[in-house]
């Protein structure tokens, strides 16, 4: 299928998607759509992981610029940053293009820009307790987590744990944390000052996308790039 055909399917097809993630931003904080990611674009996504060189997943720090650092204590894994030079990932900046045009209109959010890569944890790789930003920083507003993981079972690990400041009642709620299981098409996004998270230890090959979008925090002539 071309890579127009695929983003038109894409475009006509997201609306619902788009509005329940909107309102669960405005009402949690978070959504979690399963198997929600359109089946074509998880199809392509899912082609371009097997066909991936494992040479082109590099070790995950924490920290950005200057600040960077392999630390093996807090992550394990592994990532690839997405281009957009491929029909796969070219079709998922589409869909995330799409996404932060909804968001911006009904929600004002002033999403400016958006970075993306492709993780890879195996066996036993683990990424401890962290937020995706810190209050006041104004750099990531909002986090994306698309899973692409086929007949992934509880007994896989590798799980998803977002931890909410308040205790809420919700049926996917225990121990006041959310568990998510990484089974392909599952879409998360929440608010990425306001949700500590972690990833529990994989028990086989466990991918995913984790993306970003971000407020534009150049000032004057410095410019502040996606990654």
């Amino acid at each position: 299928m071309s890579l127009s055909l695929v983003q038109s399917t894409l475009l006509g097809d997201n609306s619902s998607l788009f509005e329940s993630i909107a309102n669960n931003l405005v009402d949690k904080g978070y959504s979690i759509s399963v198997d929600a990611l359109p089946e074509n674009l998880t199809t392509l996504l899912l082609q371009q992981i097997n066909e991936l060189p494992d040479e082109i997943f590099k070790r995950a720090g924490i920290g950005r610029a200057k600040d960077h650092v392999i630390n093996d204590a807090i992550r394990t894994d592994e990532i690839c940053w997405i281009t957009g030079n491929s029909e796969a990932s070219g079709a998922w900046i589409k869909w995330a293009e799409s996404l932060q045009y909804y968001l911006n209109k009904h929600l004002f959010l002033g999403l400016f820009s958006f970075e993306s890569h492709f993780s890879h944890y195996g066996k036993g790789d683990f990424y401890k307790q962290h937020r995706d930003a810190f209050k006041g920083e104004g750099n990531r507003v909002l986090s994306v987590v698309v899973y692409l993981n086929q007949d992934w079972s509880l007994d896989d690990g590798g799980e998803l744990i977002i931890y909410p400041e308040q205790a809420v009642d919700s049926g996917i709620i225990a121990d006041n944390k959310i568990t998510v299981t990484p089974s392909a098409g599952t879409i998360v996004v929440f608010l990425s000052e306001e949700f500590p998270h972690e990833v529990l230890p994989a028990l086989r090959d466990r991918y995913a996308i984790a993306g970003w979008f971000r407020l534009n925090t150049s000032i004057a002539n410095n410019i502040d790039p996606p990654s």
